[in-house]
């Protein structure tokens, strides 16, 4: 059975070892997504209500954060939520697993002050949820990602209307 719940304090060493299995076999891989997340849970955009993991008896399966992000607007700072990262144990992947921690981390963050989520990501995997390109909602990357890998979800609809700006990671 799989369980999706809060991640915890004493999950951290687990959840480090999880990301850093889990990317070195994933289509794309910075090489440093478990330490991303040390870097995120020490600043102010540590979201502790919208970090996940999944629980296959007792064991770790999978984990999803979202965090605080902000950007510039039209020369408006807007706080947004960084999907990063998004990750399942190589032998648990094609079960359901990414999509329930998804469906989770998207109903919670739907009952909070924030009305989109950007991620870099795969289009074909991510578009099934609801992201589109952010190009589409003119919110362009200085990172040197192709435009139709960074991707955002209205939380609220129409949030990302007449909007435009630079993400960068």
């Amino acid at each position: 059975m799989i369980i999706i719940r809060k991640e915890r304090v004493k999950d951290y060493n687990n959840i480090y070892k999880l990301i850093a299995e889990a990317f070195k076999t994933a289509k794309v891989s910075t090489g440093n997504e478990a330490d991303f997340v040390i870097k995120i849970r020490n600043s102010p955009n540590y979201l502790p209500e919208l970090a996940f993991v999944a629980e296959i008896d007792g064991k770790l399966a999978g984990h999803i954060m979202l965090s605080k992000y902000t950007y510039q607007s039209k020369g408006d700072t807007r706080d947004i939520l960084l999907l990063a990262p998004l990750c399942v144990r190589e032998e648990c992947r094609c079960t359901g697993i990414g999509s329930l921690l998804i469906d989770e981390a998207l109903a919670q963050a739907r009952g909070l002050d924030y009305n989109a989520i950007v991620l870099a990501g795969d289009p074909a995997y991510y578009s099934r949820f609801g992201f589109k390109a952010s190009i589409i909602f003119n919110i362009k990357n200085s990172n040197g990602f192709p435009d139709e890998n960074i991707l955002m979800y209205e939380l609220q609809p129409h949030a990302l209307y007449n909007t435009e700006g630079i993400i960068s990671f």
